[in-house]
């Protein structure tokens, strides 16, 4: 019986996401009513004590803390100055602008840890410039969405605090993991940026001489060094804490607020308005990632009690895939959760369900949570809920169709599989900072 109520439970959960209703209330709903049916209306002391639980973990008081953080950098306009000054230093090579953008979506991802916020700004900032010189337009949607996808595995992440918290692993270790996967990618970006161009110039036409000269050299030199240096200490000051054991990551996230709080009275763009726009906003963004945690983890909680986690090892078990068939039916699992659910519903849904089976087939902890990180970029990229293409698409308007978007991230969800297939390949790529630090 309790094992027909848990594919049942499943099956809702499919149908209710399916009609478009919240993923937070589906969750919860769903928990609630199979929970009833299962236990009687000893279920509602159930969910009280998992908020509490989830009210009482200290990990998680680094969300709002990091949130406020980006949301600081974001009214100090950190990135203004820092793509101005790129985009004329590395604009004479064909595609130097789109390479800015990664340069800058890179920064922007160690530094706030927030898609929405960096696909906008640089979508913003970046996408008149592309078109004003001639760039290909799904090249240009494909680099803006993509490169803000970076924020959630180049630390810090709020998604890594959330799955260290739910995997009950180091989230200290897991920004080391995920900081070599996130550059790596970032890497790729911007190879793929300057073979593109390369091979088709029209696609990111360089500057003429009489371009770049609206912007003298030596200003474009110290214009980069002055608006990357900030950036740079307050990564110092929180990553490096973190690495160097001074800090825990709840720690370094007070540290973080503090440093940008300085930085944004250091750029002159300091005023009540903007602190309490940014307290107002990290407050929705936080509400937002609790309400999913809560109904999520009542999700989890009635289906492991039906035994829901031993209905998909059976069912798993069955095909005999071995390790790395489990690994891969994991991940494609992700993949396809990814198109219709936020990360934070497949984390607090997934994980329950996959650690029985990570633990039994001896897998490195660290190792998968970072993969399956890796693999969530996806989920802001592909449709039908890619949250990187609506925001994208916000950005440019009517101006530029939706399927130039979708068929301008492509190659980047390429990028980003073929990056997972060389970690499971080499998971020194991930293990290895870990095993250092």
């Amino acid at each position: 019986m309790a094992e027909i109520l848990a594919i049942l439970l499943f099956v809702g959960l499919i149908v209710g996401l399916a009609t478009g209703h919240p993923v937070a209330f589906v969750l919860g709903g769903l928990a609630l009513i199979f929970g009833v049916i299962g236990w009687g209306f000893e279920t509602i002391n159930i969910f009280v004590n998992g908020i509490l639980g989830i009210m009482d973990n200290y990990t998680l008081v680094a969300i709002p803390l990091f949130v406020f953080m980006a949301n600081l950098l974001g009214g100090s306009k950190i990135a203004e100055g820092l793509f101005e000054s790129l985009r004329y230093l590395f604009g004479r090579m064909r595609g130097g602008i789109a390479f800015s953008i990664v340069i800058v979506s890179t920064i922007l991802a160690a530094t706030t840890g927030v898609v929405g916020a960096s696909v906008v700004t640089m979508g913003v900032l970046g996408m008149p410039v592309l078109m004003k010189y001639g760039y290909d337009k799904s090249l240009s949607t494909g680099v803006i969405a993509s490169g803000g996808t970076l924020g959630i595995l180049i630390p810090p992440s709020i998604m890594l605090i959330v799955m260290g918290a739910q995997a009950q692993v180091s989230v200290g270790d897991l920004f080391k993991s995920s900081l070599i996967p996130g550059l790596l990618l970032a890497f790729l970006y911007c190879v793929y940026v300057l073979f593109i161009c390369w091979k088709n110039p029209e696609k990111g036409p360089a500057l003429t001489a009489e371009e770049a000269a609206e912007m003298p050299v030596r200003k474009r030199i110290t214009g980069s060094l002055v608006n990357l240096v900030p950036p740079l200490i307050l990564i110092m000051a929180v990553l490096g804490t973190i690495y160097m054991g001074i800090a825990t990551p709840t720690e370094a996230s007070g540290v973080g607020a503090f440093v940008a709080f300085l930085m944004t009275i250091g750029y002159g763009k300091f005023s009540f308005k903007m602190l309490s726009n940014a307290v107002y906003d990290t407050a929705k963004t936080t509400a937002m990632v609790l309400i999913i945690m809560i109904g999520a983890t009542a999700f989890a909680s009635m289906f492991l009690g039906l035994n829901g986690d031993k209905v998909i090892q059976n069912f798993v078990e069955a095909f005999g895939l071995g390790q790395w068939g489990i690994f891969t039916f994991m991940m494609i699992l992700v993949f396809i959760l990814g198109m219709f659910i936020d990360w934070v519903g497949i984390v607090m849904i997934v994980f329950p369900i996959f650690m029985p089976i990570i633990r039994t087939y001896d897998f490195d902890m660290i190792w998968v949570v970072t993969c399956i990180a890796l693999l969530l970029q996806t989920s802001f990229l592909t449709p039908p809920f890619g949250h990187a293409l609506f925001y994208t698409k916000g950005v440019v308007g009517d101006e530029i169709p939706t399927v130039t978007i979708y068929r301008g991230v492509i190659p980047f969800i390429i990028i980003i599989i073929l990056v997972l297939i060389l970690a499971a390949i080499f998971p020194q790529l991930i293990l290895w900072l870990p095993s250092v630090f």
